[in-house]
């Protein structure tokens, strides 16, 4: 197949979107298909990276791009160039490319597809309203009408976001799929760095944003009995890096703050002894199920915007959302009990088999045929109806 990804956020790989995008583009291209990409990202590969213009957010630029964010201007010509010729196109992102796509595409007839990587919570929280009902109902629908309507097939990462989806009205189809764990995480033997020996290791993978909740980690630290033997290891990059670093001062040992590449971040996951998940919103986190593929024993809000607590296989697992006292609890039970963590970590290593890489890339290339046939079959009908 010839397939056309469009996805606004795509070039250094510092958020979960772009490193999604990046296995899907690789997976596909080592079955034999032909990729080519629309994204704001730059390239000597003119025939494979096709570049849109960078939107401007004017005196909110410098904040955009502490998220790992460039969002496009979307031009006709530019979009055009992109999809001419493709068998499918993918839509990544609910932002203007994908939007302004949809009405060429139909010109061209050219099947497509969409994926909800975007939660309107992760909209709403920059503006301080992730807890507004009305604001994030009203966001579903708006991304329902410009986008997700136009398109027969969704591919929801969790059961969770397909849930969601359903339940604020979307009629499409959902297929759920795992953006899936690469098999670049694995479990290994490490030794632990000389400095953190004597250390209790907690990790949390995740950008440096709000919703993200690092601050209710520190803070759930600062409460355990054995913050002393507590070191923080968060693996990111991010916006409120410098708030959290002065946050952390004021524990025993202050977190290291790291962003680290695919070989250095398996190692550290595979020299921690505590995975803690406090985001408040999440569709998947493929960091957690990175942590847990090498064995680590995660701990994970029970937010009710968050699909991430549904990879709790014990009431241990979980905490209780932005409760700082029942997450220093369950850090105290794991550091009581490493009989049972390494049990647990051996389950969580079965456990995650199913989110293999490999696997997830396959079922996008049934999705992806499916859209494909479906297509054709609507094209061959509408003729003999013509001729009839």
């Amino acid at each position: 197949m010839k397939i056309t990804i469009i996805c606004d956020v795509f070039g250094k790989e510092n958020n979960g979107t772009t490193i999604t995008a990046s296995r899907l583009i690789k997976g596909l291209e080592e079955r034999g298909h032909t990729v080519k990409v629309l994204s704001t990202f730059e390239s000597d590969d003119k025939e494979k990276y096709i570049t849109a213009k960078k939107r401007s957010f004017g005196p909110f630029d410098t904040y955009v791009a502490k998220n790992g964010v460039t969002l496009a201007v979307a031009e006709n010509d530019v979009i055009r160039k992109a999809v001419e010729g493709a068998d499918l196109v993918h839509i990544m992102m609910p932002f203007a490319l994908g939007k302004h796509a949809i009405p060429i595409l139909n010109e061209l007839d050219i099947p497509y597809t969409t994926a909800f990587h975007v939660q309107p919570e992760n909209i709403s929280t920059h503006l301080y309203l992730q807890n507004s009902k009305l604001v994030n109902t009203w966001l579903y629908h708006y991304l329902d009408n410009k986008l997700f309507k136009h398109s027969n097939y969704i591919h929801c990462p969790t059961q969770f976001i397909a849930n969601e989806l359903t339940k604020h009205g979307y009629k499409s189809k959902k297929y759920v799929i795992s953006n899936g764990v690469s098999s670049d995480f694995y479990p290994m033997e490490v030794e632990k760095p000389v400095e953190y020996q004597d250390k209790f290791c907690i990790l949390f993978s995740g950008r440096y944003s709000r919703e993200k909740r690092h601050d209710l980690l520190i803070k759930a630290v600062a409460k355990c009995k054995y913050k002393d033997r507590i070191q923080l290891i968060f693996a990111g990059c991010g916006p409120l890096k410098e708030k959290l670093e002065k946050m952390g001062r004021k524990l025993p040992n202050p977190p290291k703050f790291e962003f680290f590449n695919k070989e250095e971040l398996n190692k550290t996951i595979n020299y921690c002894d505590l995975y803690v998940h406090p985001a408040d919103v999440e569709i998947e986190a493929i960091s957690c199920l990175e942590a847990i593929t090498c064995g680590l024993v995660p701990v994970i809000s029970n937010s009710k915007k968050s699909a991430t607590k549904f990879f709790a296989l014990h009431p241990e697992n979980t905490f209780k959302a932005r409760n700082t006292t029942d997450l220093a609890h369950k850090i105290e039970y794991w550091i009581e009990h490493p009989q049972e963590k390494e049990q647990v970590s051996q389950e969580y290593i079965q456990y995650a088999k199913q989110f293999n890489l490999e696997s997830c890339i396959d079922k996008m290339v049934n999705m992806f045929e499916d859209a494909i046939k479906e297509h054709e079959e609507k094209k061959e009908h509408n003729i003999s109806i013509k001729n009839a």
